[in-house]
């Protein structure tokens, strides 16, 4: 089997850095695709919350129709296309984990670089992601050789504002701290057009009989506890 999480995730770079975004979580995706038609392999690719614009006023389910506003949810979406229908595809947002920047490490430096206001948006809501429980499911989804869509995240919607304020109270910091602001209001604003609502209902999973990732709140304070060490 072929696990291929790689991907150009800079999401504001990939506005200006169309080609690369494209080169990379597009062809780099049609490339393996390829290759694992040619030896008979299983390939499972990560894919991206961004595929969807963020309109809906529920959750979004695997069925739903993609319409991705930047450039970085229209090249994983190309990604997702350039896979056979025997693929495993797997949509995600919001991850964290021990190894590579995330949000849940920049509010910690955050925390700790100040005693002023962390300012975050409560307008934007999705469901945090977190290695340690997603890394498992993916495995086994590709091992078993699922074919299709498959949505992962961990359990509980919420925005970054509620996720930065529970973060810091983790860190044993004052979460009143964490003050909301709308999108609108980031100075400066973000070039890549952000999902406003990119829940994601683990439809398949469940359907499947599958087990479900924890809730969020548990696997944000266990990380919390292992990087503050």
């Amino acid at each position: 089997m072929i696990i291929h999480p790689a991907a150009f995730t800079a999401v504001d770079a990939c506005e200006t850095e169309v080609d690369r975004a494209f080169s990379v979580n597009f062809l780099g995706t049609r490339y393996l695709a390829e290759a694992a038609v040619s030896i008979g392999a299983h390939l499972c690719y990560l894919s991206t919350d961004y595929v969807f614009d963020g309109t809906l006023d529920r959750p979004y389910l695997e069925w739903d129709d993609p319409n991705p506003q930047s450039v970085y949810g229209r090249s994983k979406l190309a990604g997702e296309r350039a896979c056979d229908a025997s693929s495993t595809i797997i949509r995600t947002s919001w991850v964290c984990g021990q190894q590579g920047a995330n949000m849940l490490k920049t509010i910690l430096r955050l925390v700790g670089q100040s005693d002023g206001p962390l300012r975050f948006v409560n307008d934007q809501h999705g469901c945090p992601s977190f290695a340690k429980d997603l890394a498992p499911t993916v495995i086994d989804l590709a091992l078993t050789r699922q074919r299709g869509i498959f949505h992962v995240t961990n359990q509980g919607p919420t925005t970054w504002f509620d996720f930065a304020q529970a973060i810091v109270g983790y860190a044993g910091a004052d979460a009143r701290r964490v003050e909301p602001i709308a999108t609108a209001e980031l100075i400066p604003p973000r070039p890549a057009k952000r999902p406003m609502n990119s829940v994601l209902e683990n439809a398949v999973l469940k359907a499947s009989g599958l087990a479900l990732l924890p809730d969020w709140h548990e696997s944000a304070e266990q990380l919390v506890r292992q990087l503050r060490g």
